[in-house]
């Protein structure tokens, strides 16, 4: 099976990636920044395909990514941004607009370019990263909760569109995820109640199987034990 795996150089892109590796998928993973395919080369080597694709420019190489996988079957897109702190107030419109593109336009710019070909093929499974706060927001993120929902939004609508035709579209919806960076910026959490890459990337690998052959258009809570 072929997946795409947009954002699959993070934290939580590389435990995605190794799952897969490790369930038997052959994986392409996006890249933009020249650290990015430094991190995966040294992750991974040759067990992956690397494409460059800004994700987030509508001309920015989702069509070449996804035309990279052979036999594509699944597309898992991790990309996305954070923002929180101000009031919706006090948050100024730039702030907000730049969490709907970061976290929108890489999902639509890859449904867009792969749904014609998992047509073609006769299914398939589209899964996109959403969060907690889109369900229930907590104060300060008024653009990040917003941006997850929408993204959360149209998971649905492309399960609306292609159920059907044997698509599956599905989002998970982390909590914190337990990562260096996320450790560095609240050093004083909890971190046993976050969730961890590794226990999101199984979720992941089933919605990618076909062992998820009946589940399309849901919001799979991945909440850690937070």
């Amino acid at each position: 099976m072929g997946v795409l795996i947009a954002g699959g150089t993070g934290a939580l892109g590389s435990a995605v990636v190794r799952d897969l590796l490790e369930s038997g998928h052959d994986c392409t993973v996006t890249w933009i920044v020249d650290r990015e395919r430094e991190r995966a080369e040294g992750d991974f080597g040759e067990r992956v395909s690397l494409v460059h694709a800004d994700l987030v420019d509508p001309q920015g190489g989702a069509e070449d990514a996804v035309a990279a996988v052979e036999d594509l079957e699944a597309v898992v897109n991790l990309v996305g941004g954070f923002f929180s702190g101000p009031l919706a107030h006090e948050t100024e419109w730039d702030d907000f607009d730049r969490m709907l593109h970061l976290n929108l336009a890489p999902a639509f710019n890859l449904a867009r370019a792969a749904m014609p070909h998992l047509l073609e093929r006769g299914g398939g499974s589209f899964v996109a990263v959403s969060a907690r706060p889109a369900l229930r927001p907590f104060a300060g993120s008024a653009a990040y909760s917003t941006a997850k929902a929408a993204v959360l939004a149209f998971i649905r609508a492309l399960d609306a569109d292609y159920r059907t035709q044997g698509i599956r579209a599905n989002a998970i919806l982390p909590s914190v995820i337990d990562t260096p960076a996320n450790r560095a910026a609240e050093p004083d959490a909890d971190h046993s109640k976050w969730v961890q890459p590794a226990e999101i990337a199984r979720v992941v690998r089933f919605l990618v199987s076909d062992d998820s052959a009946v589940t399309s258009g849901a919001a799979i809570p991945v909440y850690g034990r937070a």
